[in-house]
């Protein structure tokens, strides 16, 4: 899960003092695109099929690329001609989390790219030289070298954990390369030095397993427990999605990369600022931590039972200056948002793309 502090030290013990009424209220005062619940959604996303979460187990068409450091592995829908959205996956999960979505979007003529992000699935690095890293610049480079390798120019890019967290680096860096965002949970970007500040008692107790990463024990508990883990922190960040086992088996088949172990410590090793990251990446990640303002078209989503440590939108409002819309999602929706309201993400992508 992503669970990012940004530089303005979001104090995430603090959102559960807010009620679905605050959260009703600041989607009003946001919306420049227009709430979900407050406005119908315009009318290519209201002619969406309509779609119930799990109709979708697998996808037409599975490729594999070169791009930057990696052989990419991604999914692919949709006419070769449209306008492209990248489908960004967090951790623990992967390219299913948008096995319905991505349907959807072709049908309303998307082309619709997936990849697995470093360390998951049929993603592999080039080179066995190169070290296994996962500080998040090194993570959205591997999107723009994707990007380059299919020739694609611009897209509006969704994301939930880790891929929200890549996406909104891409709008902030570069947002030539983002005609569009659709970020679950806001504005996730955060540095080590956020990473290092201290928060309420219960609000550690939400990042238990960065902390369980940190130890040896940690490192070695994962590897050797890697299903039942994850399969644990999708009973943690969605209480109330009754997903069966062959729903997560489908997933969690991602996780025999032989790289995923190693991607997944580095990553939250490196946030806490006990692993070190690559010389020529620091000058992105200062930019980073200067917490930049997002300018593109944007709609920051957040559900009713996410269970997983996550920002109050008020908190976050202040780092989009662009045209902006909160969607708020009910219904015992949890962290995995794509994947338990496949529906409402994919009509986010198209009202956001067509602004």
């Amino acid at each position: 899960m992503d669970t990012t502090k940004t530089s303005e030290h979001i104090d995430l013990h603090r959102r559960r003092l807010f009620g679905t009424a605050a959260l009703t209220i600041a989607a009003a005062q946001f919306g420049m695109i227009g709430s979900a619940a407050a406005q119908p959604s315009k009318t290519k996303a209201a002619e969406l099929r309509a779609i119930k979460p799990g109709m979708h187990t697998s996808f037409a068409s599975l490729k594999q690329i070169d791009a930057g450091l990696l052989n990419v592995g991604y999914a692919e829908a949709g006419p070769a001609d449209g306008p492209a959205v990248l489908l960004l996956h967090g951790w623990p999960y992967d390219i299913h989390s948008f096995v319905d979505v991505a349907p959807l979007l072709a049908s309303a003529g998307y082309r619709v790219i997936v990849p697995y992000t470093r360390g998951y699935g049929s993603t592999r690095f080039l080179s066995s030289e190169t070290f296994r890293n996962a500080q998040p610049s090194v993570v959205a480079l591997d999107t723009i070298a994707l990007m380059d390798a299919l020739k694609i120019e611009k897209a509006t890019i969704g994301g939930f954990d880790w891929g929200a967290r890549t996406a909104d680096i891409i709008a902030a860096l570069w947002p030539e390369r983002c005609k569009a965002l659709v970020s679950v949970s806001g504005y996730l970007i955060g540095s080590q030095a956020s990473g290092k500040i201290p928060l309420p008692a219960q609000a550690e107790l939400e990042w238990w397993y960065q902390f369980y990463f940190a130890t040896e024990r940690g490192e070695l508990g994962y590897r050797e427990n890697t299903h039942d883990f994850n399969k644990f922190i999708w009973h943690q960040a969605s209480p109330k999605w009754n997903f069966d086992d062959a729903t997560f088996d489908r997933t969690a088949a991602s996780f025999d990369n032989p790289d995923h172990v190693a991607i997944v410590i580095h990553d939250y090793r490196w946030r806490l600022g006990i692993a070190a990251g690559e010389a020529k990446y620091d000058d992105l990640e200062k930019r980073l931590a200067a917490a930049p303002v997002i300018t593109v078209p944007t709609i920051t989503m957040e559900s009713d039972a996410n269970g997983a440590a996550h920002p109050e939108p008020s908190a976050y409002r202040g780092k989009f200056s662009g045209k902006y819309s909160f969607r708020f999602i009910k219904g015992g929706i949890g962290h995995n948002l794509p994947q338990e309201a496949p529906q409402a993400f994919a009509e986010a992508i198209i009202d956001v793309s067509e602004v």
